[in-house]
């Protein structure tokens, strides 16, 4: 099972009441939807065998490329490979700092280590998100770049993010993984730094049937890079300009993202319009983190903070509701982080959270009577 898929569910009806089966993902339910349409994707693929590489590989390229606002789409096998080339496009490694949060999915900080450069953590804000003036304090004479990550499906507070990177002369990698459709000041998530990382795993908003990844960039020469350092540097079949590696987004995979790209406005316009019921339903029963008008979230995830976690999630898996903890240990504070000197402590906003945030499902399957089952629940909980 994927990390992230990491859902404790205990179905087991308590006596007396009646049960309602709310997963926390419906892959069942988005192939019912979209099976003519997959079918369609892998005849094409099929019937004109170019498995790696073609038609379907460039057309979604552009069609990311046109919803981003960005010059450049580079198609690659995975978020965390879009992550590492990303950064060795850029220049970063051995001798590098890279500042980014310790509340993310281990890939973003993995991929710092991948390239061969540090990480340094900088604290959170109340939403989750990277707070820039833990960054302006964070930065050191090593300082090559600044990774803030998008978490949830709302963007980081881009604006003095970029002032900070501008000050300094740093490069901005933008850990957009889970926000593929999030806006900020009127600009798409992954359109502010000098590459834009995202991932297309299966449990994303515009997801794969695997692993995928894309990066973004208005850079003709990063691209350049990219393009040749995701195919062993070959710029052609028999000219290796650069050494690289295999990091190809598969053609059938490119083909099913292109469809489903075109169900993003939907997709989004469903999670939000869950999580506004949620945000209807909750107020004053778990913390819910606002949304300022500058920001434009697509919900990847819907997460809450409640000091009785623990019991709350038992309670929804005993009343048929599977839920998630995106993420219960902060990066600084995992074993293969150790030689990195961080302690317990270091990060108390992001420390806190791991201990009381618990993720609804909030994904565009669910019905109305759904979310006010899961509603309804977290408040019988609440009057126990």
């Amino acid at each position: 099972m994927h990390p992230e898929t990491a859902v404790r569910e205990n179905n087991a009806p308590m006596p007396g009441r009646a049960t309602r089966n709310v997963p926390y993902v419906d892959f069942a339910a988005q192939y019912r939807s979209e099976r003519e349409e997959l079918l369609a994707c892998c005849e094409a693929v099929f019937s004109r065998g170019d498995f790696v590489g073609g038609e379907a590989i460039d057309a979604f390229e552009e069609e990311a490329a046109r919803l981003i606002g960005v010059r450049h789409v580079i198609a690659v096998a995975s978020g965390t490979d879009a992550l590492i080339l990303g950064m060795r496009a850029l220049g970063i490694g051995p001798g590098d700092e890279v500042i980014t949060p310790p509340n993310s999915f281990v890939a973003s900080t993995s991929s710092i280590i991948a390239v061969g450069a540090k990480p340094v953590f900088a604290d959170v804000r109340a939403d989750g998100n990277i707070d820039p003036a833990a960054v302006a304090a964070a930065v050191r004479p090593r300082t090559r770049a600044i990774m803030p990550v998008h978490l949830t499906g709302r963007v980081a507070d881009m604006n003095p993010i970029m002032e900070i990177a501008e000050k300094h002369g740093l490069a901005v990698v933008e850990d957009a993984a889970q926000a593929i459709g999030s806006r900020y000041d009127d600009r798409m998530a992954g359109s502010f730094g000098q590459v834009g990382c995202f991932s297309a795993h299966p449990l994303k908003n515009v997801n794969a049937a695997g692993d995928a990844g894309f990066v973004a960039t208005d850079d003709d020469g990063i691209a350049e890079r990219l393009r040749l350092s995701r195919n062993l540097g070959l710029a052609d079949r028999n000219t290796v300009t650069v050494w690289g590696g295999v990091s190809r987004m598969d053609t059938l995979q490119a083909a099913i993202l292109s469809t489903r790209l075109q169900r993003l406005p939907r997709i989004i316009e469903r999670r939000r319009g869950n999580a506004a019921l949620y945000r209807e339903r909750l107020t004053g029963a778990v913390f819910m983190p606002p949304c300022r008008p500058i920001e434009f979230n697509t919900f990847h995830t819907f997460v809450v903070q409640t000091d009785r976690r623990g019991e709350l999630q038992a309670y929804l898996a005993s009343r048929g509701v599977g839920t998630a903890i995106h993420y219960p240990i902060p990066i600084h504070l995992q074993p293969a982080a150790s030689g990195l000197g961080y302690r317990r402590g270091d990060f108390p906003v992001c420390e806190a959270q791991a201990g009381c945030i618990l993720t609804l499902p909030v994904h565009q399957y669910l019905s109305r009577d759904d979310l006010n089952y899961v509603a309804d629940e977290i408040l019988s909980f609440r009057a126990i």
